[in-house]
């Protein structure tokens, strides 16, 4: 068989590592800490890409590209941002190697010191920010609303493929506003798109809402967060976004000349969301056979897999195909058509099931005297027989019953793992067990990090979607109006 895989109720976490290597997605690199993101893997990133910035685009974004290394000085202007990221940071030091005449190879030149360290970025807001500056004079030239696509690096010692990585992929967002209002509002906006692309593509049901002060962005005034249940029972951020006030346009003196003629520092905002979306994906919807793929971002919808004893029945299968797969792709359903004969069709039958491609179709000699195909979808590994005549209109329908399908497995998921408790006892008992938990928090970092310490468990957000509740805090027994969310997380 092509899978192998560590049962989920075993290890968890041995099995997501299995899944990740043997689906062909990523592997560890021989830089520590680094990733290989291979074709199929990355094929599903570019998906998640297209779908994201398509969003973007809609909203009057619009794409640039700054540069990977940052003055050490610029991290030295905006207190929270560079105390919130100073341990994770890269720094180059140096810009020449030369030859070690004594022991061979190569040595760092001590004679090429940099006058002034670079920080190789973990986030861009300082580089953009002073470039802002030559960009805005006036009300005119507002708002900015820029994103770009590219690579950070943040020093993580202990990684995990797609989830924590020194180096990953990501999208932020960078702009600039003349209002307060407008700031808030962006904000808003982007984080309602990253929860409509994690629900409508991803299948992936989430909790939007407000990070505690503790949980806040380096730098930021309010962080908004989606939070998704994985089905370990932990959380995962899976987006940000990040009303950032003044303080960057302050640390930069980027102003601008209102319409009255007076001169007031921009209001910013920053957003992202990361290659971390793919171990979301995983997490939230794969088994023990292997992926299970939303239709949406799955790098091909249908796979066909021919089943001959010869050449001349494999051709007389291909012409069927081919017109099946015309039919398909008129319709914009993405296809492989896999008459390699270098495996069975049992092994490539495992094999689509581990990369979770949504629905297989198998035809046979048989099949073209019937006028049929088997049809197996992977969300439920349920097969039937279908009519080779309308299978194009039967599998559109098919994908998207598939969509649903696999969004309200994720949903019932999270309910079923949502808990309301109302003492600290019932508390430590719902994190042993896992899941989203709601309690009263008295709104204070010093009970909040207490917590946190006891238990491990974190305040994931303060969810926007809440009823005002009378209650007492779980911990400290102080009023509280509302519930918050809690979970162990990643």
């Amino acid at each position: 068989m092509a899978k192998v895989l560590t049962p989920r109720s075993k290890n968890y976490s041995q099995w997501y590592q299995d899944l990740v290597i043997k689906a062909d997605l990523a592997e560890n690199s021989a830089v520590r800490g680094c990733m290989v993101i291979k074709p199929y893997g990355y094929a599903i990133w570019e998906k998640m890409q297209a779908e994201l910035d398509r969003m973007f685009k809609e909203t009057g974004h619009e794409n640039a590209y700054f540069p990977l290394f940052i003055p050490k000085s610029f991290f030295s202007k905006e207190a929270a941002h560079v105390e919130g990221f100073a341990k994770e940071c890269a720094v180059v030091t140096h810009y020449r190697l030369k030859n070690d005449e004594v022991n061979g190879g190569v040595i760092v030149d001590p004679d090429a010191k940099l006058e002034e360290e670079l920080i190789v970025r973990p986030t861009s807001e300082t580089i953009i920010w002073s470039t802002y500056k030559n960009w805005i004079q006036s009300y005119r030239d507002l708002p900015i609303l820029i994103n770009q696509w590219a690579n950070v690096v943040r020093w993580e010692m202990r990684t995990r493929l797609f989830l924590r990585t020194a180096e990953f992929l990501w999208q932020e967002g960078h702009t600039a506003h003349a209002t307060k209002q407008e700031a808030i509002e962006e904000t808003e906006q982007m984080i309602n798109i990253y929860a409509e692309f994690a629900e409508n593509f991803m299948a992936m049901p989430v909790i939007i809402g407000l990070k505690s002060e503790n949980e806040r962005f380096a730098g930021a005034l309010a962080t908004y967060s989606i939070e998704a249940l994985m089905q370990d029972g932990k959380a995962l951020q899976s987006g940000t976004s990040h009303f950032l006030g003044q303080n960057f346009a302050k640390a930069f003196d980027v102003k601008f000349a209102t319409k009255e003629g007076n001169e007031e520092y921009v209001w910013a905002t920053s957003w992202g969301v990361s290659t971390r979306l793919m171990g979301a994906l995983i997490m939230a919807h794969s088994d023990d056979n292997g992926l299970v793929l939303p239709p949406k971002l799955a790098p091909y919808q249908v796979v066909i897999v021919p089943i001959y004893r010869n050449d001349e029945q494999l051709n007389a299968i291909s012409e069927k195909v081919d017109e099946i797969i015309s039919k398909l792709k008129a319709k914009g359903i993405s296809v492989k058509y896999d008459k390699n004969d270098n495996r069975k069709p049992g092994w490539k039958f495992a094999q689509y099931e581990l990369k979770g491609v949504p629905v297989r179709i198998a035809i046979g000699p048989r099949d073209l005297e019937n006028g049929t195909v088997e049809i197996a979808r992977r969300d439920t590994l349920e097969k039937n027989i279908t009519e080779i005549e309308g299978v194009d209109e039967y599998i559109e329908n098919l994908l998207e019953e598939i969509q649903t399908n696999i969004y309200t497995k994720a949903f019932n998921f999270r309910k079923e793992n949502t808990t309301k408790v109302d003492t600290y006892d019932d508390f430590k008992v719902a994190v042993k067990k896992g899941g989203f938990i709601l309690a009263h928090w008295d709104g204070t970092s010093e009970t909040e990090d207490r917590i946190k310490s006891d238990t491990k468990a974190t305040i994931r957000c303060l969810p926007l979607d809440y009823e005002e509740e009378d209650g007492v805090c779980i911990y400290s027994g102080k009023p509280s109006k509302r519930r918050v969310l809690f979970a162990l997380a990643y």
